[in-house]
């Protein structure tokens, strides 16, 4: 699980990081916090995820420490994935691959990056970008070890529980 909370103050992060970090990890499921290792050490994280926009990869290996976990977004970039890996990251994510309310990123990936990736590299991949259970399985097929979603599951109009129910039922027929 990831925490994404964008243009807030940090005892905002912190608040949030108190209140939903226990429920993930009582559940055995990481709780990541986005763009932030800094903030992610001091409350308890299991991780950070960074963009290339963000703390670079290498510097937040170095304030994670080597037992939290590190993502990196890559975008469409195999050069970015590689470089992603050898500064210590524990997965990488390609995308955007299909439009996304969560975050226009001006990038759409190719599912052949997923393949391509999967076929060569040990290192987890996620997919993310307007994920939903209606186009998840050409991902899925292509190699992503995992998805990355937001507004299916959080803007649904039966609820995130249904969503949920949607997406896993559509992975599992992939």
């Amino acid at each position: 699980m990831q925490l994404r909370l964008k243009d807030v103050d940090d005892d905002a992060v912190r608040r949030a990081v108190d209140a939903l970090r226990p429920v993930a990890q009582s559940r055995a499921v990481a709780f990541l916090l986005n763009d932030r290792p800094d903030l992610a050490t001091r409350t308890g994280c299991d991780g950070a995820h960074v963009g290339q926009a963000d703390t670079q990869a290498r510097e937040a290996r170095r304030l994670l420490g080597p037992d939290r976990m590190l993502g990196v977004t890559c975008q469409a970039s195999r050069d970015l994935a590689m470089q992603a890996g050898e500064d210590g990251a524990d997965y990488v994510a390609f995308g955007a691959f299909y439009p996304s309310t969560t975050k226009d990123s001006g990038i759409r990936a190719d599912p052949e990056i997923l393949t391509w990736w999967s076929e060569l590299m040990e290192l987890p991949c996620v997919a993310i970008g307007g994920i939903t259970a209606e186009n998840c399985a050409a991902l899925v097929r292509a190699g992503a070890d995992f998805l990355a979603v937001a507004a299916a599951v959080w803007s649904d109009a039966e609820g995130p529980a249904a969503a949920v129910r949607r997406l896993n039922a559509a992975i599992a027929a992939a």
